[in-house]
């Protein structure tokens, strides 16, 4: 398998390995992830101090949409009993960040439970209350991309599946040390998916998904399933309750490094109308004679 590059950066200079195909995790091991996953969510919430201001949005903040909708929807998940606007954790930033690029770009961030709410809030989006009301061509012309991590990739996948009964497409969904609840499925990526992308690491109590796969290969493209390996250079996890870091290192080192945040905003900006630039981003005029 390739390597992707995402605005000049390969994968190869930050993911150990590609993976291989390779059996999906048994049922007792979900079970003893899911264990280890609680007890680190409960135990890190008590670590955890949440500000009063954000500007990420609420699951229940629908905003008004036009006539046509917007040009693009992305829509995020977040893992454990994390709330939508917790201020340490940086795909909350990553998404305040993207607000400014993108003002035309509708921007949501949900905890992994209010799936319904995400998908009424992608429904108003798009200009409708129900997903069955809306023309073939307004479902074609919808360009959504979903992104999480840990029970929020789960989340991910599971509101894709809501978008296809619809019969609503999705450009893309990136999944980041996914893991699923008891009678989820987080590996088979359904239909109306166009791409999806998986990244894992394997270490300590809580490891992600290890391989994703397409219900249909002739309808969806799998870009990879990458290995993210923190070895040899751990990352840096400012904010992150020492409970957490205890009981799941691998899987909060993952969310909490740069390094993912990037190539999820690069994959992002290559699906997005070019951003706004403003006049202190733009390059100074050459005046010289």
């Amino acid at each position: 398998m390739r390597p992707i590059f995402l605005s000049g950066v390969s994968f190869t200079s930050v993911v150990t390995r590609v993976v291989l195909p390779s059996p999906v995790r048994s049922g007792v091991g979900s079970i003893g992830c899911l264990l280890a996953l609680l007890c680190t969510c409960v135990l890190a919430q008590s670590g955890h101090v949440v500000s009063p201001r954000s500007d990420a949005s609420s699951a229940s903040d629908i905003l008004p949409s036009s006539q046509t909708g917007p040009p693009g929807i992305v829509v995020g998940f977040l893992g454990g009993f994390v709330r939508h606007n917790e201020p340490h954790h940086p795909e909350v930033h990553m998404l305040q960040d993207l607000r400014q690029e993108y003002p035309r770009i509708y921007f949501g961030m949900f905890e992994n439970r209010k799936v319904g709410a995400a998908y009424k809030t992608i429904l108003a989006q798009l200009g409708t209350k129900d997903g069955d009301a809306l023309s073939d061509d307004k479902k074609r012309q919808a360009r959504i991309v979903l992104f999480g991590h840990s029970w929020g990739a789960a989340a991910v996948v599971s509101l894709s599946r809501k978008l296809k009964r619809a019969g609503i497409p999705v450009m893309l969904t990136i999944q980041i040390d996914s893991v699923a609840k008891p009678f989820q499925n987080d590996w088979l990526i359904p239909a109306n998916v166009v791409q999806a992308v998986n990244f894992y690491q394997a270490h300590g109590m809580i490891q992600g998904r290890r391989e994703i796969v397409p219900a249909d290969p002739v309808r969806t493209t799998i870009l990879g399933n990458f290995l993210w390996e923190y070895k040899g250079k751990p990352a840096e996890c400012y904010g992150f309750s020492w409970r957490g870091r205890l009981l799941s290192k691998g899987h909060t080192q993952i969310e909490c490094d740069h390094q993912i945040w990037l190539q999820v905003k690069a994959l992002l900006g290559q699906r997005l109308p070019n951003p706004v630039i403003t006049q202190s981003e733009a390059d100074e005029p050459d005046l010289r004679p």
